[in-house]
Order: structure tokens, then C-alpha cells, then sequence
């Protein structure tokens, strides 16, 4: 398989308009100490909050919000319920895509006639402050798209939910919207969902990646990209190749016990400070040596950050037909080595990339053997 890549935008042809990320939640074990985690690593904003206080008996959920993304962190109150069920099986992980779309019962029913499975049907939420309609559809493992459609509503997040301020001055690090977020799915389960994207919801392929471009002397995975038609959305899913070791995404499946989202992309427009911020609050990052920097610049040719900026914080470059990137990877945020982030920067550049493949995969690598998984 050659690699194919279609780097413009595809053409229009969703099921449904949508607008962008509603939100993200994750499903975790003590959502206030996650909340807390966001706050201070991350420079998320505390916005709105339900639990006890609010008649929430059963679940507690924290919005943060910083630029156009917004987290939500759920966690139960009971020990039967299926939130404690859910972080049991895959330890605190991505529960929810939501999507913001403009009719909720259309986007649903088109979806559903379209093969799609629900998660649940719609329903209007409603307050003071107006209301929302919402509608599950189920994808890869046990993630599910949420459509949102909010244009009736002006308060904090949503019904449900009261607004909520940060105790602590909070110090945002320039994150702007989600980029990408991409899931990790079973052997021969990649081209599935790949049809599921195309099938259902009218999505594009933008890109394919097979095990030769993305494969070091040790394993393999194949991936390809998929976008809705204005591109504010783009889902790249991964699946295990052959290799003489255990990949990074055979790693992921065993930890979380199935098909999930692995990593969130997160867009800064100055990644030398985010990534410089994100250090000093304690957040780790995989480790390129610092001999990539002796030749990158002859790959990828003029960029506008100084390079020594750049190898001093360890952020890579790429560059496509399009313009550069600059990229760099968490270490995963929780106990188990699952879900982690990508800081990115694109000037032009529509890739996802390629010319970093290798060496960060020799980074996973490094890790998944001192966690004794390679």
C-alpha cells in the first residue's frame, strides 16, 4: 500500500452540517482531582459543575474550558454505576466526541437511517436559561458521538449544570481548538469504522498511512484520516501491523481493555510557550535525541521559530505541500499508558506529520520498554 494523502479540504458532503467540538468527557475515577490536574497543568478555566449540590445524586461532572475546547470530567458517586464500571475496565479515559450540530433530531435520525447505532434518543434539557437537544450515536469501542445542538441556550455549559469559577487564579497556555483526536482500534477493525465515517456520517478520507510509513525495526501500525466536509473535524484511526514487537497500539489495547481514543491534538498558536508552560507545571513529554535537530532543517527548509527554541523544549517539525508543523507528544496523563496529548502548531501545513514519524515511535518505544511492554 502506497501512502495517499489528500491534504485540501474535502468537499462538503456531511450527512448533517457540523459545526465543531462541542465537548470531550472523560469517564475518570475522582473527577475533582482531575478537575484540579486541568486547572494548574493545563491552564483550563473551571466553568460550570453538577453534582449533590445541584441534584445531581449519582454523578459529578466539572466543565473546563480554555479557547474553543471544553473538558468535561465525570466521575460516579454510587459503586454500582456504570461510570465506575466503565473506569474499572479502561482506567479514566475518553467517553464522549460531542458535536455541535444545528438540528439534533435531524443529525440523529439521518444517522441512524444511515446504519448508525444509537446511544440515546434525542431529548430537550431545559432551564432557565433555555434549552438543549441532545442524541448519542455509538462508535468504536464504547465511545459514543454526542450531538449537541445549543442555539437556544446562554447559559454556563448546559441544563443541569450551574456555573462555576476556578478557586485559584488560573493561568491559560494559549490552547485554542481541538485539532484532532484519534482512536485506537482492534486488528482488521481499522477500514470498518473508516466505511463508518464515510457511510454514516459523510465524512472524507483525507489520508492514508500504511505500516511502511509508519514502522520502525520493531513494530508497525496502519492509519487513516477521515474529515467532515469543512474540516473542524478529523479523526484519524489506528490499527496494529505485523512487527517483530509489540506496538504502541497493541500496548493501548491491552491496557484498556479495547478500542478508544488514544490521543487528543490540541492547536496553540506559540507551541515554544505553551510546551515551555506545560514543563514547568509537571507534565511530561517523550523524548526525541537531540540529533534529530542536526538535519531537520534541511529537510523541512525555512521555518520562523529559532531552531535552538525549539530543540531546547524538544518540539518537532514537519513540513507538506501545504506549509510546516510543529508538534509535540505527552507522556500518557494517567496511570495506565493510554490516552495522552499532541501540543500542535500549523502554519499551512494540513499533514499530520509523516517526517516525525519514525523518531517518535522510537520514543514510544523507549517507553513502552522501561514499562517492560515492547
Amino acid at each position: 500500500m502506497n501512502t495517499s494523502a489528500v491534504f485540501q479540504t474535502p468537499p462538503n458532503t456531511d450527512t448533517f452540517p457540523i459545526n465543531g467540538t462541542d465537548f470531550i468527557e472523560f469517564y475518570v475515577g475522582n473527577a475533582k482531582q482531575t478537575c484540579l490536574f486541568y486547572q494548574h497543568c493545563f491552564g483550563f478555566e473551571l466553568i460550570a459543575y453538577k453534582g449533590p449540590e445541584t441534584g445531581s445524586r449519582d454523578v459529578i461532572s466539572y466543565v473546563l474550558q480554555q479557547g474553543k475546547i471544553r473538558f468535561v470530567i465525570t466521575s460516579a458517586l454510587s459503586p454500582d454505576h456504570e461510570i465506575l464500571r466503565h473506569v474499572a475496565q479502561h482506567g479514566d479515559g475518553v467517553k464522549v466526541l460531542a458535536l455541535w450540530v444545528d438540528n439534533v433530531s435531524d443529525a440523529y435520525h439521518k444517522a441512524i437511517e444511515r446504519g448508525a447505532e444509537s446511544a440515546f434518543e434525542p431529548y430537550k434539557a431545559e432551564d432557565e436559561h433555555g434549552y438543549v437537544m441532545l442524541a448519542g450515536i455509538k462508535t468504536y469501542g464504547e465511545t459514543i458521538h454526542t450531538l449537541v445542538e445549543r442555539s437556544q441556550y446562554r447559559g454556563a455549559f448546559m441544563p443541569g449544570y450551574t456555573e462555576r469559577k476556578s478557586p485559584v487564579k488560573i493561568n491559560p497556555l494559549g490552547f485554542k481548538y481541538v485539532d484532532h483526536c484519534v482512536g485506537n482500534v482492534e486488528l482488521g477493525q481499522m477500514n470498518k469504522w473508516v466505511q463508518f465515517y464515510e457511510d454514516v456520517m459523510g465524512f472524507k478520507l483525507l489520508v492514508t498511512f500504511d505500516d511502511k510509513d509508519i514502522s520502525t525495526d520493531y513494530t508497525a501500525l496502519m492509519s487513516k484520516v477521515v474529515s467532515n466536509g469543512n474540516g473542524y473535524i478529523k479523526f484519524p484511526i489506528n490499527e496494529p501491523a505485523d512487527g517483530k514487537k509489540k506496538s504502541q497500539i497493541e500496548e493501548y489495547l491491552d491496557f484498556y481493555g479495547g478500542a478508544g481514543v488514544q490521543h487528543i491534538a490540541i492547536a496553540t498558536e506559540d507551541i515554544v510557550h505553551t510546551v515551555e508552560s506545560l514543563r514547568n507545571n509537571g507534565i511530561e513529554f517523550l523524548y526525541v535525541p537531540d540529533n534529530y535537530y542536526d538535519t531537520v532543517l534541511e529537510r523541512v527548509g525555512d521555518i520562523k521559530e529559532d531552531i535552538e527554541d525549539l530543540k531546547r523544549m524538544n518540539i518537532l517539525v514537519d513540513r507538506d505541500e501545504e506549509g510546516y508543523l510543529l508538534q509535540i507528544f505527552t507522556k500518557p496523563i494517567q496511570d495506565r499508558p493510554t490516552v495522552f496529548f499532541e501540543i500542535i502548531e500549523r502554519h499551512g501545513a494540513k499533514s499530520f506529520g509523516k517526517g516525525n514519524f519514525k523518531a517518535l515511535f522510537e520514543a514510544i518505544e523507549r517507553e513502552q520498554a522501561l514499562r517492560g511492554t515492547l
